[in-house]
C-alpha cells in the first residue's frame, strides 16, 4: 500500500484544483524554492492523516483557507488516493479514495464519495499500519531540529509515547476517578443508612396513633352516610316531581314543534318556488331584453334595406339611360366604320393599279438610263484605256464587283423571303389570336352573369346560416342562466349533504361519481338514492339505514377493490361499498303479523339491489309503537322500529326521542340525486345547443368561404376582363405593327429584286464589252441607239412624274381614310365596347343592377318577416313575464302569512320553553344537590357494613349528635401520620437496599485496585519492551550511518545520578527497578571508531546532533514501520557524507520489500535526488501553489542554483 495521488484545492497556497501526478512506491522527491509551499504541501497530507488538525476554532479553520487575490474561497478539501493493491484497506477495492473538506463552519471526511466520521477514518488507518501512538512516519519541517534539542526526560517522554502507554495511563485514570467515586457512593449510603434507622424507629410510634385514628374516623364516615343517604332520597323525589311536569310541557312542545316543523318546510317549499319563480321571472327578462335587441337591430337592418332599395331603383333608371346612350353611340361608329371601310374598299383597286403602272414605267425608265450608262461609260473607257487589255482588265474587275454585289442581292433577297414568310405566320398567328380573344370577351357577359346569381344564392344562405345561428345563440343564453341556477341549486343540495355525513365519506363518494362518470363500470349509486319510501316511513327507513345509507353499491368486489386503491393512492377519501356478488344478507324467520311490517316492503328499488338493500334493511319490521317493537326485538331477534324512529333493538337497547325531520337523510340525498339529474339534464341541453351551434358556425364558416371563393371569382373575372381588352389593344396594336413591317419588308424585296435585275444587266453588258473589239469611238449604230435612249429617258420620266403624281394623290386619300380609321373610329369602336363591358362588370349595367335590386327587395321582404316574428315574440314575452310577476307575488303573500303564523307558533313554545325551563331549573339544583351528596359519599370511600344496618333506624337528632362527638374526637388526631404504615414498609425496603448497595460497593472497589495493578504491570511492560527495540534499532541505523562508529541509547534513574557515566548502565542489563525510577534517555556515540570513548549528544556538533535524531526516528519508524513515509527537509543540516549515507538508507529501504515503504522527501540537496524514482517540482505564482512533475536534470539544476545563491 503506498499514496497514489494527492489532489488539493482551495488549501492555504493551493487555490485551484491541484492534481498531482501519480507518485512512485519507492522514493519521491520534492524541490522548490523557500515560500513555494512544499510545507504546505505537507501540511495537507497532515491534515488529512494525522490529529494536527482537530477541534480547531474557526479562526484556526479560516487560516486553512486560501486568502489570495480574487474570488473569496468558501471550503477547501484535500483528497488522498491509496494504492490497495495488497489489501490491506478492508474496502474490497485496488484503491481507496480519502478525502477531507473543510470550511468556515464545516469539517467533513469521506471514504470512496461516502461521508464518513473523523473516528472510522482514523481507526480504519490504524488498522491498515498507521499508528496513532507512533506519529513519526511524518517529519515535518522542524521535527529533526526539535529532536536534535530534546532533553533526556523528552527522549524519555518520547519512549513511553512510542510504547503506547498513554491508553494505560488513560485506562488507569479513569478506574483512579471509578474508585473515588465508589468511595464517594459509600460515604453517602452510610449516612443513608443512619438516617433510615432513626426514621424507623419514629414511624414505630406513629403506627399505633394511625390505628387509633383510624377507629373513630371508620365511625364518623358510617354516621356521615347515613345523613347524607337521607338528603339523597328527598332530592331525588324533587327530581321526579321535575320529570313528572316536564314530560306534560314536552308533549305540548312536541305537537307544536311539530305544527312548527309542518310550517317550516311549507315556507321552505314556498322559498324554493319563490326562488324558482325569479329565476323563470329572470329568465324571461332576459329574453325579453334579447327580444328587444333583436327587433332594434331588426328595424336598423330593415331601415338599411330600404335605403338600399331605394338607391338601387334610382341607380336603375341612370343606368338604363346611360346603356341607351352608350348603345347608340357604339351603333353610329360601327355605321362610320363600316361607310369608311366601303370607301377604302373601292379606293385600293384604283390605289394598287397606280402603283403597279407606275412601278412597270418607272422599271423601264431604269432599263433605258441603264443602257445609256453602258454606253456611255464604253465611250468613256476609250478615252481612259490605251489598250484593250487595260480595258478588260477593268472590265473584269467590275464583273467581280456585280458578282459580289449580285451574290450579297441574293442573299439578301432570300432573308427577306424568310423573313416574309415568318410574318405572314406571325400575322395569321396574331389574328387567330385576336379573334380568340374577342370570342372569349364576348363571352364573360354571360359568365359574369350566371356568377352573379351563384353570388345571391350564397349570400341568401349565409344570411339564412346567420338568422338561425342568432336564434340558437338566443336558447344558449337561457339555457347557460338556467344552468348557472341548476348548478347552485346542486351545490346546495351537495352542501346539505355533505353537512348530514363526515368529510372524508362525502369526499370519497364525490370521487366514486366521477370515476363513474369518466366511464368506469359496476358502480350502481349511494343505497340512499337507489330507493323509494312512503314518506309516512321515511324517519323509520332513515333511523335503520344510518350511515349505510352513504355506502356505494357496486357489481362485485373487484369493482370495490380497484375503486379502494384509487382513493388510498390519491388520498380522496373513504367510503364503504356493497358488492352485489359478496352480500350475502342473513336468513331468519320475521313475524307474520299485521302490526309488525318488514321495512323491505315499504321500500321500491330495483330488483339487481336486492343483495344489498337485503342486507341493510332486511331483518327489520315496523310496528305501531316502542312496546310492541321490543317485544317483536326480543322474540324474534330482529330490529324493530316505530314509524317516529323509536327503535327497539334485539339485544334489549332501546332508542328513542326527538328527530329533526328537516335534517332528513334520505330526502338530502334524494334532492341532491333531482338536483344533479336537472343539472345533468340542463347540461346535455346546453351541450346540444352548443354542438348545434359549432354545427351552424362550420356551416356559416364554409358559406362564408363560398361567398368569399365567389366574389374573389367575380372580381378575378373582372380582372381577367379589363386583362382580355388589354390584351386585344395590344394583340391590334401588334397586329398593325406587323403588317406595316410586311409592307417595308415587300418594299425592300422589291427594290432588291430591281437592283439584282440591275446587276445582271451590268453583268451582261460587261461580259459582251469585253468580247467587242478595242475600239477608240462608239460605232454609229451606237451612237444612233445612245441618241434615242435620251430621247425615251426623257419620255419615259414625263411618264414618271404623271404617274406618281396620280398615285401620291390615291396614296393620300388611301392614308387619310385608313388614319381616320385606325387612329379615331376604331379606337372610338375599342374604347365603347370596353365602357360597356366596364358598365357591366362595375354594376353600371342595367341587368346587374337589376338583380342587386332584387335581391335587395328579397331581403326587405325576409327582414320585415323577421321584424314581424320578433315583435310576436315580443307581445308573448311581455304577457308571460306579468304573468311570472303576478306569480311571484302570490307565492311571496302566502309565504308573508305562512311565516306570520310560524311565528306566533314560535312565541307560543318559547313561553312553554320558559315554563319548562323554570321547572328545570328547579330539577337542576336538586340535580346538583344530588351530585353534590353524591360526591360525599363518594369521598367517604368504601364503607364497612354497619354503615348501611347499624345507624339506619336512629333518629335525625341522634345521628348528629353522635356525628358531632365524634368530630371533636378525631381533632385531636391533628397531627397524625396517615401513611405510617406505608412509609414504614418503604423505609424497610430502603434500609435493606441501601445495605446491599454498601456491599456491591465494597465488591467494585476491590475489582478496580486489582484493574490499576494491572495496567501499571502492563504499562512497565511495554515501555522495557519498546526501550530495548528502539536501542537496538538505533545502534543498527546508527553504523548503517556511520559504519566506522558506533551508538547507544542509555536509560537513567533516579536511584543512580552516576549511571549517565558508566558503561554498565547499558540499556541492554535486566532493569532493577520500574520505569517510574526513570527520569530520562541519552544518546551516547562516537563516530571515529568502535572503541573510542563514546560522547553524548550535547558534546556534538549540529550535524552530528542531526545524524542521531535522524538515527533515533529511523529507529522508531523501524520498530513500528508505516506503509509509507513523509520527510520535509531532514538532510538540511547534515553533512554531504552523511547526506549521501542517508540517502542511501532511504534508497534501501524504499525498494525493500518487509519493512520497506513509500518515502516523499523534500530537500536542497543534490545527494536524494541522485537515488530518487521521481521528482516534483513545486512553483508559486500569482499566489498560488502547484506541483509538477520535473526530470531529474531539473531537479538537479535547481538544487545547484540553489546552493550557488545561498
Amino acid at each position: 500500500m503506498y499514496i497514489k495521488q494527492i489532489i488539493i484545492q482551495g488549501f492555504k497556497s493551493y487555490k485551484e484544483q491541484t492534481e498531482i501526478e501519480r507518485f512512485s512506491p519507492g522514493l519521491n522527491v520534492i524541490v522548490g524554492r523557500n515560500g513555494s509551499g512544499k510545507s504546505n504541501f505537507f501540511a495537507a497530507i497532515r491534515f488529512v492523516l494525522s490529529d494536527a488538525y482537530t477541534q480547531m476554532s474557526r479562526e484556526e479553520r479560516n487560516a486553512l483557507l486560501h486568502e489570495g487575490s480574487g474570488t473569496a474561497v468558501q471550503s477547501a478539501y484535500v483528497e488522498v488516493i491509496f494504492d490497495n493493491s495488497d489489501g490491506r484497506f478492508p474496502n474490497n477495492k485496488p484503491e481507496l479514495i480519502l478525502r477531507r473538506t473543510i470550511g468556515h463552519k464545516k469539517d467533513e471526511y469521506s471514504l470512496d464519495r461516502k461521508n464518513t466520521t473523523r473516528t472510522d477514518v482514523m481507526n480504519m488507518l490504524e488498522s491498515a499500519g498507521f499508528s496513532r501512538s507512533n506519529p513519526y512516519y511524518i517529519v515535518p519541517q522542524g521535527r529533526v531540529t526539535t529532536l536534535t534539542n530534546m532533553k533526556d526526560p523528552e527522549r524519555l517522554s518520547l519512549l513511553k509515547e512510542v510504547a503506547g502507554t498513554q491508553v494505560y495511563e488513560n485506562r488507569r485514570t479513569e478506574s483512579l476517578k471509578s474508585m473515588q467515586q465508589a468511595e464517594n457512593m459509600q460515604s453517602k449510603v452510610d449516612v443513608l443508612l443512619s438516617n433510615v434507622d432513626e426514621r424507623l424507629s419514629q414511624l414505630e410510634e406513629e403506627k399505633e396513633e394511625l390505628r387509633k385514628f383510624q377507629e373513630r374516623d371508620r365511625e364518623q364516615r358510617c354516621l356521615r352516610y347515613t345523613l347524607l343517604n337521607r338528603e339523597q332520597q328527598k332530592c331525588e323525589q324533587d327530581i321526579e316531581k321535575a320529570n313528572l311536569s316536564r314530560t306534560t310541557g314536552v308533549e305540548q312542545t312536541e305537537q307544536q314543534s311539530e305544527e312548527l316543523d309542518n310550517y317550516d318546510q311549507g315556507i321552505t317549499q314556498l322559498e324554493r318556488d319563490i326562488n324558482r319563480a325569479k329565476q323563470t321571472l329572470e329568465l324571461r327578462t332576459i329574453e325579453k331584453r334579447q327580444l328587444v335587441g333583436e327587433r332594434k337591430t331588426a328595424q336598423q337592418h330593415k331601415a338599411e334595406v330600404e335605403l338600399d332599395v331605394d338607391r338601387l331603383s334610382a341607380g336603375f333608371s341612370s343606368a338604363q339611360q346611360a346603356q341607351a346612350k352608350l348603345q347608340a353611340d357604339l351603333k353610329s361608329i360601327q355605321g362610320l366604320i363600316q361607310t369608311r371601310e366601303n370607301d377604302l374598299a373601292k379606293m385600293m383597286p384604283k390605289f394598287d393599279q397606280a402603283v403597279k403602272q407606275e412601278a412597270d414605267i418607272q422599271s423601264q425608265l431604269d432599263d433605258v438610263q441603264i443602257q445609256q450608262q453602258r454606253l456611255q461609260r464604253k465611250r468613256g473607257n476609250a478615252d481612259r484605256f490605251a489598250n484593250k487589255a487595260a480595258r478588260d482588265k477593268h472590265l473584269q474587275e467590275e464583273l467581280n464587283k456585280c458578282f459580289m454585289q449580285l451574290s450579297q442581292s441574293k442573299a439578301n433577297r432570300m432573308q427577306l423571303d424568310d423573313d416574309l414568310n415568318e410574318m405572314k405566320k406571325t400575322i395569321a398567328t396574331t389574328e387567330k389570336d385576336l379573334t380568340k380573344t374577342q370570342s372569349r370577351l364576348d363571352s364573360r357577359s354571360n359568365d359574369l352573369k350566371a356568377l352573379d346569381v351563384e353570388l345571391a344564392e350564397a349570400d341568401k344562405t349565409l344570411t339564412d346560416l346567420q338568422d338561425q345561428r342568432r336564434v340558437k345563440q338566443r336558447e344558449q343564453n337561457l339555457s347557460r342562466s338556467k344552468t348557472q341556477q341548476a348548478r347552485e341549486d346542486l351545490q346546495e343540495a351537495e352542501n346539505i349533504v355533505s353537512n348530514l355525513t363526515d368529510r372524508d365519506t362525502w369526499k370519497g363518494i364525490k370521487t366514486v361519481r366521477k370515476m363513474a362518470n369518466e366511464g368506469m363500470e359496476g358502480i350502481h349509486g349511494m343505497v340512499g338514492e337507489l330507493f323509494e319510501v312512503n314518506p309516512n316511513y321515511k324517519t323509520a327507513v332513515e333511523v335503520i339505514g344510518g350511515n349505510s345509507l352513504f355506502s356505494v353499491i357496486v357489481e362485485n368486489d373487484d369493482v370495490s377493490t380497484k375503486i379502494v386503491s384509487h382513493l388510498t393512492k390519491n388520498k380522496a377519501g373513504r367510503v364503504t361499498f356493497f358488492p352485489l356478488n359478496r352480500i350475502s344478507p342473513k336468513e331468519g324467520s320475521m313475524p307474520n303479523a299485521q302490526d309488525a311490517v318488514s321495512m323491505l316492503s315499504k321500500l321500491k328499488y330495483a330488483e339487481d339491489y336486492e343483495p344489498a338493500m337485503s342486507h341493510v334493511f332486511g331483518r327489520t319490521v315496523i310496528c305501531p309503537n316502542l312496546q310492541v317493537a321490543s317485544q317483536y326485538a326480543r322474540s324474534h331477534g330482529v330490529s324493530a322500529i316505530t314509524s317516529q324512529g323509536d327503535r327497539a333493538d334485539k339485544k334489549g337497547a332501546l332508542t328513542g326521542g326527538y328527530i329533526d325531520t328537516r335534517r332528513s337523510r334520505i330526502s338530502a340525498i334524494h334532492e341532491e340525486s333531482k338536483a344533479r339529474r336537472e343539472y345533468e339534464s340542463v347540461m346535455e341541453g346546453l351541450e346540444s345547443l352548443q354542438e348545434e351551434l359549432d354545427t351552424l358556425t362550420q356551416e356559416i364558416t364554409k358559406a362564408t368561404g363560398e361567398v368569399q371563393k365567389l366574389k374573389q371569382r367575380r372580381e378575378a373575372y373582372v380582372k381577367g376582363t379589363f386583362g382580355l381588352q388589354h390584351e386585344i389593344k395590344n394583340q391590334s396594336t401588334d397586329l398593325q405593327r406587323l403588317r406595316n413591317e410586311e409592307k417595308e419588308k415587300a418594299k425592300q424585296k422589291e427594290q432588291q429584286v430591281a437592283a439584282e435585275r440591275h446587276l445582271n444587266n451590268d453583268q451582261q453588258a460587261f461580259e459582251e464589252e469585253m468580247k467587242q473589239d478595242f475600239k477608240k469611238a462608239l460605232t454609229t449604230q451606237e451612237e444612233r441607239t445612245l441618241e434615242t435612249l435620251g430621247s425615251q429617258i426623257r419620255d419615259l420620266q414625263k411618264t414618271v412624274q404623271g404617274l406618281t403624281a396620280k398615285r401620291s394623290e390615291l396614296e393620300a386619300e388611301v392614308s387619310g381614310v385608313q388614319q381616320q380609321l385606325d387612329e379615331n373610329l376604331r379606337p372610338q369602336l375599342a374604347r365603347l365596347k370596353a365602357q360597356g363591358v366596364e358598365a357591366e362588370l362595375e354594376g353600371e349595367g342595367g341587368g346587374n343592377v337589376n338583380s342587386q335590386l332584387k335581391e335587395r327587395q328579397r331581403d326587405l321582404k325576409r327582414v320585415t318577416k323577421e321584424l314581424n316574428d320578433v315583435t310576436k315574440q315580443l307581445a308573448k314575452a311581455d304577457e308571460n313575464l306579468e304573468q311570472s310577476n303576478q306569480n311571484l307575488a302570490n307565492l311571496e303573500q302566502e309565504k308573508s302569512k305562512a311565516e306570520q303564523r310560524r311565528d306566533e307558533l314560535i312565541r307560543t313554545i318559547n313561553e312553554h320553553k320558559t315554563n319548562m325551563e323554570r321547572q328545570m331549573q328547579q330539577k337542576a339544583t336538586a340535580t346538583k344537590a344530588l351530585a353534590d351528596i353524591n360526591r360525599q359519599i363518594r369521598d367517604l370511600g368504601v364503607l364497612p357494613e354497619e354503615a348501611f344496618r347499624k345507624y339506619q333506624k336512629w333518629e335525625a337528632k341522634r345521628l348528629e349528635d353522635r356525628w358531632t362527638k365524634v368530630t371533636k374526637e378525631l381533632k385531636q388526631f391533628k397531627s397524625v401520620n396517615k401513611k405510617a404504615f406505608e412509609q414504614f414498609s418503604n423505609f424497610a425496603k430502603q434500609r435493606n437496599d441501601l445495605q446491599t448497595r454498601r456491599d456491591g460497593l465494597d465488591t467494585s472497589k476491590d475489582s478496580i485496585q486489582v484493574l490499576i495493578d494491572h495496567l501499571d504491570r502492563k504499562k512497565d511492560e511495554a515501555i522495557e519492551r519498546t526501550f530495548k527495540q528502539v536501542s537496538r534499532e538505533f545502534a543498527t541505523v546508527f553504523e548503517n550511518l556511520v559504519p566506522a562508529g558506533k551508538g547507544r541509547l542509555i536509560i537513567q534513574r533516579k536511584s543512580d545520578r552516576q549511571a549517565r557515566q558508566e558503561d554498565e548502565d547499558d540499556s541492554d542489563e535486566e532493569q532493577r527497578n520500574t520505569v517510574e525510577n526513570y527520569t530520562g534517555v541519552g544518546i551516547s556515540v562516537s563516530f571515529n571508531s568502535k572503541h573510542d570513548e563514546q560522547q553524548r549528544i550535547q558534546q556534538l556538533s549540529g550535524g552530528q546532533k542531526s545524524l542521531c535524531a535522524l538515527a533515533l526516528v529511523f529507529a522508531i519508524q523501524r520498530c513500528d514501520p508505516a506503509p509509507f513515509y513523509l520527510f520535509d527537509e531532514i538532510d538540511a543540516n547534515l553533512d554531504a557524507q552523511y547526506r549521501t549515507a542517508v540517502a542511501k538508507m532511504l534508497e534501501d529501504l524504499s525498494t525493500a520489500g518487509e519493512g520497506g515503504g513509500q518515502f516523499i522527501c523534500t530537500t536542497f540537496r543534490p545527494e536524494m535526488l541522485q537515488v530518487a524514482e521521481k521528482c516534483y517540482g513545486v512553483s508559486f505564482s500569482n499566489k498560488t501553489s502547484s506541483v509538477d512533475v520535473v526530470s531529474y536534470d531539473d531537479a538537479m539544476s535547481f538544487v545547484e542554483n540553489t546552493q550557488m545563491a545561498r
